[in-house]
């Protein structure tokens, strides 16, 4: 899979947290229909950006899912709404507005689920234990751990069905007795794995002095004026944003009726606020891109 490393994931962890902090919370509170497709946009944006398309396929293998899932699952247990299109068999009706009110949780999932791949690529255990290691250590310390181990424990045991499958002990061929033995093995080496791991952690942290007084800490992070600019930037879309929200610029009902504003001059400026503020890190990588092409260093 294609990796890259952005000019926003190099900026400063206080402005990569307030970024994924503002676009998940509008992205599940904002349910008006242009601003979760404005919130969709720029998480599949910005996981191109980092992942490639590659990378975007693997996502949407997960996400589309989840989205067609909660599109046909709410009609079925859903029946608010005025606009009756049919009957279901049992006898419930089948409204306009809640597969209208389907697809939105849908996309609503969709598109907080991309942002999450891409918080996963940006917001480092690294700079989560800089951001919290010093409010709340212990608890920022095991999530920062936990978020790490994930991935480690899923290409572990990649590794070991790889190792399984190359001397013959394939997990998914065979009868239901013998998958399940073979899914047992695997599940032993990477229990003992992950105890040998644990171990070898606690180990590692006692010999860097982990919970002793005076223990100081190194920081690569340092707050630059770009930073402050940006925390500025994203301070003034969330402010924003949030009035306009309150103010009921951005509301969207969907039962009894689809009802709402889509097009008016405040609700422009709000989804053209709300578009830029998804779409920062792409434009920060666009920029940065041209300044180098242009700069004089490169003739």
């Amino acid at each position: 899979m294609k990796k890259n490393v952005d000019a926003f994931s190099r900026r400063h962890p206080a402005v990569n947290f307030l970024f994924f902090a503002l676009v998940l919370v509008f992205s599940m509170v904002l349910m008006h229909p242009v601003c979760l497709l404005i919130s969709l946009l720029g998480a599949v944006l910005y996981v191109i950006q980092l992942n490639g398309r590659k990378g975007l396929r693997l996502s949407l293998r997960i996400a589309l899912p989840v989205m067609l899932l909660a599109a046909l699952v709410n009609p079925a247990f859903n029946h608010a709404g005025m606009t009756i299109l049919t009957y279901l068999p049992t006898g419930n009706p089948l409204t306009l507005e809640s597969i209208l009110y389907g697809l939105a949780a849908g996309c609503m999932l969709c598109a907080v689920l991309l942002w999450f791949v891409c918080y996963n690529r940006v917001l480092t255990s690294d700079k989560f234990v800089y951001l919290f290691g010093r409010v709340i250590p212990a608890l920022s310390l095991v999530l920062s751990m936990t978020l790490r181990f994930v991935p480690r424990f899923k290409q572990q045991m990649d590794t070991v069905r790889q190792a399984q499958f190359c001397i013959g002990r394939d997990a998914s061929s065979g009868s239901v007795w013998q998958r399940a033995r073979k899914a047992v093995t695997i599940f032993s080496i990477m229990v003992t794995w992950a105890l040998e791991n644990a171990i070898e952690t606690a180990d590692s942290m006692k010999s860097r002095g982990y919970g002793l007084k005076g223990r100081t800490a190194f920081s690569i992070f340092r707050m630059e004026e770009r930073d402050r600019y940006a925390l500025l930037w994203l301070g003034f879309c969330g402010v924003y944003l949030t009035c306009g929200a309150m103010a009921g610029g951005l509301k969207w009902w969907y039962f009894p009726a689809l009802t709402g504003v889509l097009a008016q001059p405040v609700t422009t400026s709000f989804y053209l606020v709300y578009l830029a503020l998804c779409l920062t890190p792409v434009i920060l990588d666009r920029r940065e891109a041209r300044a180098w092409r242009c700069s004089p260093s490169k003739t």
